[in-house]
């Protein structure tokens, strides 16, 4: 069963384990904001909302025909739908792909689900509540609290929009949806590619197993299968099989070549097929040689682009499946191979375009700037355990995708090295850790730029915003003799020593272009916020201009033998934020080829060897 194609993003939410039976509950939902967070006891459970929203869009989104941009302390939605009839005999499974930040669902009156953190979903099991062709009820409450340690990535924790951060996000901003499934099913699969042997390992988690059922998976491609395998199931909670693919069917995945198997895996009881999902991997390595990284082997220099995917009136929620397409494809015209994608945990329909595009993307969770505790600071970004709970949350869920290349769970931490770890530090490394644990297969970044805090961490990198192409070479020089451009505060070491690994700028540029205000030659940069523009150094005078200075930074990392990539902020244009080499609504802001020109020369890193 698929959704009406006039509902908000109809598409299937979850390409890397579909089943057919399922129902979108995007569209209108009742709606109320509960201005004094009272509304549980002012009964909006069990009564009629006032308002409606147009769900998976936000409701300070314009797109949610709700559009309020003030503080949203509560919100209440609620929404009655029949159960499908032909789902008689399977169990009922509630998705929400995201809830900004802390929400709490009832069925029927009956709570069902708590969740915390609004970059990751979560799921509520109906058995015994919502049954084949009855009418259920659902209510959702989603809190979003100004006086709470949480992580907010990019959104303002002003009233208003400042600087780099945008405007907030609360309640439901993915899609919603329905799943009929057995009672004896499968979880979701981890599937590892292994290109030294030529294999996958697949690992298939079991919900309600029992003795005497086996485990099927049947990798295929365009000439049919490839390799299958089966596993005795029922004494292993996720029993583990090993697809080895032969020598002429062998084709790894690479940008300009991402080629994707198709991977089926059934849990069988004799002849019975219980349950079934349609997945896809694709095999690709991901390894550290000294100050190296290799894909499948190889230096690829990673061209990458910063996204903070926003979009002006649907904010963190694409409008469309096909935004989603055409941001990969604008960064791919611009001469970027991938993209950082910042400080929020994107949808898997994006990394699902990205795997079959074949597009190099770093994952990364959205808590930027998160500060130590004190009386000085507010609880904006404060790290907390729902920092690390979350990240497990969206490695659990991204684990197979090959276009993830590199994990980056946080950004821009400020703490001073101390004689004392403090609360951040525990976190940092909870972090690091918990990555590492969760996906050996990937390079990791403890916190990109700023306090490095994990000694010898997989990767070591900088954040440098000089504007000046002499002054940036003379900072990124001494990166030959061990000594990369680290990042200070008030002039203060805030990292542990570089010991020698892979190292890249991962972040620079953000060079400043707002053509009105350009006009104006004498205007300040104070000025030019004063009217509703912000970016980096100092701006540009001209498109010329623009084009010179990114040709003249780039080439700088382009130049460099040791420094293995570089990632340029950034993609578009986010509201006041203007130093996007598209505007917000993705027309062209520059000559995009020449853009490209200046990337598609080989890199001085793809030149070397050991």
């Amino acid at each position: 069963m698929t959704s009406p194609i006039d509902l908000p993003r109809p598409e299937y939410p979850r390409p890397q384990l579909r089943r057919d039976d399922w129902l979108s509950l995007n569209g209108e939902w009742e709606f109320e904001i509960d201005t004094a967070d009272s509304g549980l006891e002012r009964g909006l459970l069990t009564r009629e909302l006032e308002r409606r929203i147009v769900v998976p869009f936000a409701p300070e989104s314009e797109a949610s025909g709700i559009g309020d941009t003030d503080f949203l302390l509560a919100v209440w939605y609620r929404r009655t739908v029949t159960i499908p009839a032909e789902w008689v005999g399977d169990d009922v499974l509630l998705h929400f792909g995201a809830v900004d930040h802390d929400a709490t669902v009832w069925v029927n009156g009956q709570e069902v689900a708590r969740h915390r953190g609004g970059f990751t979903g979560f799921t509520a099991d109906l058995r015994d509540i919502a049954r084949a062709g009855e009418t259920i009820t659902i209510v959702l409450r989603a809190r979003d609290t100004r006086d709470e340690p949480q992580a907010r990535g990019k959104q303002s924790s002003r009233y208003e929009n400042h600087e780099c951060y945008y405007t907030r996000t609360t309640g439901i901003w993915q899609t919603v949806w329905l799943e009929a499934v057995p009672r004896t099913r499968i979880g979701r699969p981890r599937v590892t590619p292994q290109v030294a042997s030529a294999s996958f390992d697949v690992v298939v988690p079991l919900v309600n197993a029992r003795p005497g059922l086996t485990v099927h998976a049947e990798l295929r491609d365009r000439d049919g299968v490839v390799v299958a395998a089966e596993v005795a199931a029922g004494l292993d909670l996720a029993p583990r099989l090993g697809l080895v693919i032969p020598g002429d069917r062998l084709r790894v995945w690479r940008p300009g070549d991402p080629h994707l198997y198709d991977l089926t895996v059934r849990l069988v009881d004799d002849d019975t097929v219980l349950d079934q999902v349609e997945s896809y991997a694709g095999l690709r390595s991901v390894a550290i040689d000294g100050q190296r990284v290799l894909l499948n082997g190889e230096p690829v220099f990673q061209r990458l682009v910063l996204d903070q995917g926003w979009w002006p009136d649907t904010l963190m929620t694409a409008p469309s499946d096909e935004a989603l397409v055409t941001d990969i494809r604008l960064g791919m015209e611009a001469g970027f191979n991938g993209a950082r994608l910042h400080q929020k945990v994107f949808e898997e329909r994006y990394l699902y375009h990205a795997d079959r595009l074949g597009y190099l993307v770093w994952g990364e969770f959205g808590d930027w700037g998160a500060l130590e505790r004190s009386a000085s600071t507010s609880t904006h970004q404060q790290p907390s355990a729902s920092f690390v709970t979350q990240w497990l949350e969206a490695l659990e869920r991204d684990h197979n995708h090959p276009s993830i290349i590199g994990w980056c769970p946080l950004n821009e931490t400020h703490q001073a090295l101390h004689d004392r770890i403090t609360p951040l530090d525990d976190v940092t490394h909870a972090m690091y850790l918990a990555t590492k644990l969760a996906d050996p297969s990937r390079p990791v970044v403890d916190a990109s730029g700023y306090s490095h805090r994990v000694r010898g961490a997989d990767i070591y990198d900088g954040h440098d915003y000089e504007q000046d192409p002499e002054a940036f070479a003379a900072n990124h020089a001494g990166l030959a003799s061990g000594r990369p451009f680290v990042n200070l505060r008030n002039d203060e070491v805030i990292s542990v020593a570089y010991a020698g690994q892979p190292y890249f700028v991962s972040e620079y540029g953000g060079i400043w272009w707002n053509p009105a205000i350009a006009e104006d030659a004498g205007a300040a940069n104070q000025d030019a916020e004063r009217r509703g523009s912000w970016g980096y150094g100092q701006r540009v005078a001209s498109v010329e201009d623009w084009h010179t200075r990114f040709a003249g930074l780039t080439d700088v990392l382009l130049d460099d033998p040791r420094m293995f990539g570089y990632c340029y902020t950034q993609l578009t244009d986010t509201f006041q934020e203007e130093n996007g080499l598209y505007n917000a609504d993705r027309t062209p802001k520059f000559d995009i080829e020449r853009i490209a020109a200046v990337q598609r020369r080989i890199a001085a890193f793809e030149r070397t060897t050991p």
